[in-house]
């Protein structure tokens, strides 16, 4: 095992979903970090809105930089001028619809962001063995699992769609980057998050939102795909225990054990909304079900075999599904003024796909 002690960490894409509860999780519990750097674009899944009192709450420990992965000069002078000792690689296009509809944006910044990061951590650590770069990736560079089975880190890549090919591309680049010039990486693929602050054209914030408002609840074909579900701060919690405690050039699957049809998923989001908030126009949300024509090359299954994670670190999920799903509902209903605020400026509740 080898022990790091970040002090100084930038975190590209903190502004997104997964980044400002990983920058949330660090501050809170984190007191050895000096300092975060989040550097975003503020693209369109990217909103201070997720970083709320950050700033004000922690002025000597976190700072923000407006500015893209894809900017070397920017890079460069971040590490300099910070002293980076520790990055967390977040910054990524992320919905796999709009990669279908527009996949060119995905090449820059999830290949060319990845690439250009990587050459600026190595000019700057040099012969630096107190660093780490951990990339965070997905379950879904291994492609489509049938009925029985779990990808594990020795799973072969087999990408389905144009985002999931450009994040296989970034593993492969970051391996290269360790097994060629000797950085201290580390990579994780985990399942899909669920939480707080997620962008509203995920599925679960997306019916959520759209229940509320008495709008059909659209499902992908007969609902049949399936995903494993990982809570966000579980997930943040597994970050850390990788950049801490993983050993350079090894990869950790991240996964909740937690497989669920996206029908059914719905159908309890439906129950749960249900008792929370019962609706005044109809007798139950689940009348709202709309199937819809499946999205091209859309995975039939994922499911993560999280064994090396759980063996060689300690790490293990800490909320059941049950409960997890439960708080998350709770805190959209309780924040309605941030989805409102996000819906309004960057995203109508569209399908993407086509």
């Amino acid at each position: 095992m080898n022990n790091h002690s970040p002090q100084n960490v930038l975190i590209t894409g903190g502004a997104g979903f997964i980044g400002c509860n990983l920058i949330r999780h660090f501050l809170q519990n984190c007191s050895d970090i000096e300092r975060i750097i989040n550097l975003d674009a503020l693209t369109y899944a990217g909103s201070l809105n997720n970083l709320e009192n950050i700033a004000e709450n922690y002025p000597e420990r976190y700072t923000f930089i407006h500015g893209n992965i894809c900017d070397a000069e920017l890079l460069q002078r971040l590490f300099t001028n910070y002293n980076i000792d520790t990055v967390v690689h977040l910054a990524a296009e992320s919905h796999v619809d709009r990669s279908i509809d527009g996949p060119r944006d995905f090449l820059d910044t999830n290949i060319i962001g990845t690439y250009e990061l990587l050459q600026a951590a190595r000019a700057a650590w040099k012969e630096r063995t107190d660093v780490r770069f951990h990339h965070v990736s997905t379950d879904e560079v291994y492609g489509s699992l049938g009925e029985t089975g779990l990808f594990s880190e020795e799973s072969r890549y087999d990408p389905s769609s144009p985002y999931s090919s450009s994040k296989a591309a970034s593993d492969h680049l970051v391996r290269a980057w360790h097994r060629t010039y000797g950085l201290p990486a580390t990579i994780s693929n985990c399942s899909n998050n669920y939480g707080a602050y997620q962008f509203p054209e995920k599925l679960i914030p997306l019916i959520i939102q759209k229940a509320l408002n008495a709008e059909p609840l659209p499902v992908y074909g007969k609902g049949e795909n399936i995903r494993d579900w990982l809570y966000v701060i579980d997930h943040c919690r597994a970050i850390e225990t990788i950049i801490r405690r993983g050993n350079p050039g090894r990869t950790y699957n991240v996964g909740g054990n937690n497989e669920w049809k996206n029908i059914d998923l719905v159908e309890l989001i439906c129950d749960i909304v249900q008792e929370l908030r019962p609706p005044a126009e109809i007798k139950h949300y689940r009348e709202l079900i709309t199937f819809v024509s499946d999205r091209p090359g859309h995975d039939l299954r994922y499911a993560i075999d999280s064994t090396r994670i759980r063996n060689e670190l300690g790490w293990e999920p800490s909320l059941e599904f049950a409960d997890g799903l439960r708080q998350t509902i709770e805190w959209y209903l309780a924040n309605s003024a941030w989805s409102i605020t996000i819906i309004n400026e960057k995203y109508s509740g569209q399908r993407l796909g086509k």
